[in-house]
């Protein structure tokens, strides 16, 4: 299937607004509407379901959403340039679609939920990260999303899903695998992108899990930092930074104190976390 609805193809929107992929706010178009639906259902089925998108640019996914039968997508754009392509959509798909104007960054996503609410986006590349990061330490948990379904660079996408030993195991595979299952669903390659990436890019699911309820998330962030600040180094000496008797964070997570992050557990940053304010 070459077309998802009867709205024009996306080459022909992007011409007809004439919309440029802008650098500066890490925006790449995706023109291929097979690969947008696979996206939209990579964490199965949308009916009934509010879809918050970030960067929709010139709709692609959005269409995908809502042709796949989201019951509502919000979406959040920054670039005023793509407004007039997104109202179009809007018009085809009455009283389904919310367009925001503004920064993703500065939203309070939990004021955006209503129902069974999903995260779905190509995210722009300069605020992936950053992105993902606010929703995995909201409080409290689990989050008012069921999911998230999310594009990055290749390489982001290994170290949110990376396991201990893995070498872009870091904070950021900490966070998720202590709070999420992840996976990276399946690869996108740069050509179907415009203008094309330098790197290949990954679409990435993570499920909110229960965590106890009782352990602050800055905690673990905290010994995560530390941890991770000097990676080649034994935890001996990297968890100095935190400027607490060390031999007591080791002991709490029966460690020798040889060892490197990259080798540690998710339990052991947890046990860690949990002893730090008893130290101080």
């Amino acid at each position: 299937m070459s077309q998802i609805d009867s709205l024009p193809p996306l080459r022909e929107v992007i011409a007809a607004h004439g919309l440029r992929a802008k650098k500066e706010l890490g925006q790449n178009f995706l023109f291929d509407l097979n690969l947008t639906a696979r996206i939209a259902r990579v964490g199965g089925s949308l009916e009934g379901v509010r879809v918050i998108e970030v960067g929709p640019g010139p709709g692609g996914l959005t269409r995908a959403l809502l042709a796949e039968g989201a019951r509502e997508v919000v979406a959040i754009e920054r670039d005023a340039r793509a407004l007039p392509a997104l109202a179009e959509i809007a018009e085809a798909y009455p009283n389904r679609l919310t367009v925001i104007s503004g920064d993703a960054m500065e939203m309070d996503y939990r004021l955006l939920a209503e129902g069974p609410t999903r995260i779905i986006a190509n995210l722009p590349y300069n605020i992936g990260t950053p992105l993902l990061t606010g929703w995995l330490t909201m409080e409290p948990w689990p989050p008012f999303f069921e999911s998230l379904t999310l594009m990055f660079q290749r390489e982001v996408a290994e170290r949110i899903v990376a396991k201990p030993g893995d070498d872009a195991y870091g904070r950021l595979g900490v966070l998720a695998g202590w709070r999420t299952e992840a996976r990276i669903a399946f690869n996108v390659g740069r050509q179907a992108f415009v203008p094309p990436p330098n790197v290949t890019s990954a679409v990435v699911h993570l499920v909110p899990k229960p965590v106890e309820p009782d352990l602050p998330v800055k905690l673990v962030e905290q010994v995560t930092k530390a941890a991770f600040g000097q990676r080649r180094k034994m935890v001996r000496q990297s968890l100095k930074a935190l400027g607490v008797p060390v031999e007591g964070l080791l002991a709490a997570a029966g460690l020798k104190g040889d060892e490197r992050a990259e080798e540690l557990p998710i339990a052991a940053f947890l046990a860690m976390a949990r002893v730090l304010p008893d130290l101080r």
